[in-house]
């Protein structure tokens, strides 16, 4: 029985249009709000029971009561940084499901709050805290004033950003519920899967040549939609011509490669591919369902749980309307002459005329496979798009044949043709905006539809949008001209780092503006989403085509720098167009970079830095009549100045983003010293002790090294606390400083002070922000000795609450 209890408004099975931000209405904004909250509780109404909600359906993944309660959180989150809300619904709450789980590799340890001993809240409380913030978000609508257009810099733009948050969560919670074990969850009242067949099954997927061109891509700053930051910017590449499949590889296409042994063969797989599937030890895709007992990535206390059991095949789905009915083990519209191309021994057999041949009975197409979908495993619809993550896709196109590959970025848009128009024309060019878009999304269905269910484009290419998102070769990077936008400074970038695959397109389960055709998505390479591919070569004689690859290493706190791959085999036809990563604090992540850290922090030419600030921060707290209990220092480096406010302090906590700079400080906290192999730049005036080549730094004895935490971050989360003096002295190195300032008045006491230590910015550019909750106390020049000994001066700004 469906958990309507759940509910803080209507239950709703499908989603809606994006609004035009040129001419919406309050109640246009209101109905989207609604729509989308309605949209995603629905999901959770498919959970059998609360306890349900506090597995682990994914071993990298929370509990799903964090998925259902963290939008509201985000909401909140957004509107307070905007200046929309003023206070918060429930503090404890909006702390602990602000932040999910970011894992590095499909190894990680699971995170603490999976299970044991961690106590989420009761389902009752999450309802309640939903239902708070429904009834907040709905009044902030109707008493606040609206200006349009809505653009990046109108406080309107959190309100659309909090909605297209929460319909990437409708994607990201049916993703994760489908990985619930089946007697966990059930269908909710008027849920409909598509058909399994249109009653032509696809036997061949033909390669459809496109001529080459010059393509152009990425969203115009001025495109009247809501956009996530990665979207914007534009890229221009020359594309030689190439083909493409003319749909994306479906599930019978991908059992020949099952079949034939490609997960047993270690010749189709990149080496991390390769790791990925010994790790899992997969045997299949992972919503395919067999009888072997398959280990499944369930996390905590389900994590002995297999998805692949005999009695699965016993419950099986079965609707009259979906050709399901006949009970033998094949669709009931399945083709009578077999499937495609036959394979043999892992080799790619005769691809004539880009098509894929040698047929076999249906039966014999037909084993002991299932499909699970959201609610209910199912007799495999054959002709539904594949389901993989981007390892699967990469080791089938090489099992293919020696020159096949997936498409790239710049080709995915090129098959996309040309009917859609130029978007300086308006919302019209972008079909999430058409009334009938001839495409599966927004949960017109709630699973994925035959390949050949919606008619081709007018290149002759079906799913172009929607039904699953397609992986393609490129890297997950912003296109060039990317800019973080200040309210959701880490959407985005903290995945520019080579890790991260780029998929296209959208899905079934995508809704807004996820679907449209400027949306770019990055997840690791082992993740699943609704996602696809299909198959591409380049013609020969006709040129390479480019694919875009990150070359920036990129350190990982506790892990150092991984290895990265930026190559491609020749016989692909693509050429590798590396690219910085667009995130430039990971450029800061260099060994030069953390020897300049180490110099400035520990050096002693002519002045302790360290020493001089936290002296500097003590005295105006002392002067100012400040509590001398806690502290938070943004840009706390390798951890100098932190060590310094420790001797006055009883607690402190020392935040940064960079990895290498943290594992100094977290080093220097265990063990009092820091060895660096690597001698500070010579013409540096400021040179820690150095013997036989190596740098040692030391903290300073009488230093309670456990008053000190560390944490790396790239926003300021909820978790950090209201503390007596922040002290924020990183500006000139972030990325998005206005990111990091618009939450001061939150973490600061009221009888504290905000301290602000920049070369750069000043009282004016500060006080647009701060001056709203905060009286400036003093400004003053701060002269210091930068790492090379040089004198600079930045300006000192102090600061508290207004009460």
């Amino acid at each position: 029985m469906a958990m309507m209890k759940v509910l803080t408004g209507k239950y709703r099975t499908t989603g809606m249009a994006p609004l035009d931000l040129t001419s919406c209405s309050k109640s246009d904004i209101l109905e989207y709000f609604e729509a989308s909250y309605d949209l995603n509780e629905s999901l959770f109404t498919g959970l059998k029971d609360e306890d349900a909600f506090y597995k682990c359906p994914d071993r990298l993944r929370l509990p799903l009561i964090f998925y259902y309660a963290h939008t509201a959180t985000v909401y909140v989150n957004k509107l307070m940084l905007a200046g929309l809300m003023t206070e918060r619904v429930n503090l404890d709450f909006e702390t602990m499901f602000e932040t999910g789980v970011d894992e590095m590799s499909w190894d990680d340890t699971e995170n603490y709050r999976m299970g044991g001993s961690f106590q989420w809240p009761a389902v009752e409380e999450a309802v309640e805290f939903r239902r708070l913030v429904r009834n907040r978000i709905r009044q902030l609508i109707e008493d606040t004033p609206l200006q349009l257009p809505i653009t990046q810099d109108n406080p309107w733009w959190a309100v659309m950003m909090g909605v297209e948050h929460e319909k990437i969560h409708i994607e990201t919670s049916s993703v994760l519920i489908r990985q619930m074990p089946i007697t966990m969850v059930t269908t909710p009242p008027k849920w409909k899967y598509a058909p399994a067949s249109t009653g032509t099954s696809i036997n061949k997927n033909p390669l459809q040549r496109v001529e080459g061109a010059e393509v152009t891509f990425g969203k115009p700053e001025d495109f009247p939609s809501y956009g996530w930051c990665v979207e914007y910017g534009q890229r221009t590449f020359n594309v030689p011509t190439f083909e493409a499949s003319k749909f994306n590889v479906t599930n019978r296409e991908f059992l020949h490669f099952v079949k034939a042994g490609g997960y047993e063969n270690s010749s189709y797989w990149t080496k991390e591919g390769w790791n990925w599937r010994c790790f899992r030890q997969s045997r299949h895709p992972t919503f395919w369902v067999c009888t072997k007992g398959c280990k499944s990535g369930c996390g905590a206390v389900i994590s002995s749980h297999s998805h692949c059991l005999p009695e699965h095949f016993s419950t099986t789905y079965t609707d009259p309307s979906i050709g399901h009915s006949n009970g033998n083990g094949s669709p009931q519209n399945g083709a009578q002459n077999g499937t495609s191309n036959g394979h043999q021994n892992g080799t790619s057999n005769g691809h004539q005329n880009g098509t894929a041949n040698g047929h076999q009975k249906e039966d014999e197409c037909n084993p002991d496979f299932r499909l699970r979908v959201i609610f209910d495993v199912m007799e495999m619809p054959w002709d539904w798009p594949v389901v993989v993550n981007y390892h699967e896709a990469r080791a089938f196109c090489a099992w293919k044949g020696p020159e096949f590959r997936m498409l790239t970025e710049a080709e995915f848009n090129m098959i996309r043709g040309v009917v859609l128009g130029d978007p300086s024309k308006g919302v019209t060019s972008d079909p999430v905006f058409h009334k009938d878009p001839q495409a599966n999304f927004r949960l017109t269905f709630g699973s994925s539809s035959p390949v050949d269910f919606y008619p081709p484009n007018d290149l002759g290419f079906h799913d172009v949008y929607g039904n699953v998102w397609e992986w393609v070769e490129d890297h997950f990077n912003g296109l060039p001209g990317y800019k973080q936008h200040h309210l959701y400074d880490d959407y985005a970038s903290p995945c520019f780092d080579s890790r991260h695959g780029l998929m296209l397109g959208g899905s079934w389960a995508s809704d807004g503006t996820y679907n449209s055709r400027f949306s770019r998505m990055g997840f690791r390479r082992h993740f699943y989403q609704h996602a696809g591919f299909r198959v591409a070569r380049t013609l020969p004689g006709g040129g390479k085509s480019p694919v875009v690859m990150v070359n920036t290493e990129v350190y990982i706190l506790g892990a150092g720098v991984e290895e990265n791959d930026l190559t491609v085999p020749e016989t692909v036809g693509l050429e590798v167009v590396p690219m910085a990563s667009t995130n430039r604090q990971f450029h800061q992540e260099t060994e030069e970079a953390l020897a300049a850290m180490l110099a400035l922090q520990y050096g002693d030419g002519g002045q302790n830095y360290s020493k001089a600030l936290a002296d500097f921060c003590v005295e105006k707290a002392i002067h100012y009549g400040c509590p001398l209990q806690k502290v938070v220092q943004l840009g706390c480096g390798t951890g100098g100045v932190t060590y310094q406010l420790a001797k006055t302090y009883k607690e402190v906590i020392g935040v940064d983003y960079c990895g290498r700079c943290l594992d100094a400080a977290i080093t220097l906290q265990k063990t009092g010293e820091f060895h660096w192999p690597m001698p500070i730049p010579q013409n540096s005036a400021k040179k820690p002790c150095t013997e036989n080549g190596t740098v040692t730094v030391s903290i300073p004895a009488d230093v309670q090294r456990d008053r000190l935490t560390f944490k790396q971050m790239t926003w300021v989360p909820n978790e950090i606390p209201k503390s007596d003096l922040v002290l924020l002295d990183f500006l000139d190195r972030v990325t998005n400083p206005k990111a990091w300032w618009l939450r001061l008045w939150e973490i600061v006491t009221d009888n504290g002070i905000a301290v602000v230590i920049s070369q750069k910015i000043g009282k004016e550019e500060l006080s647009a922000d701060l001056s709203k909750k905060f009286n400036l106390l003093e400004e003053q020049e701060y002269p210091f000795q930068d790492s090379q000994g040089q004198s600079k001066v930045a300006m000192a700004t102090i600061w508290k609450l207004k009460l």
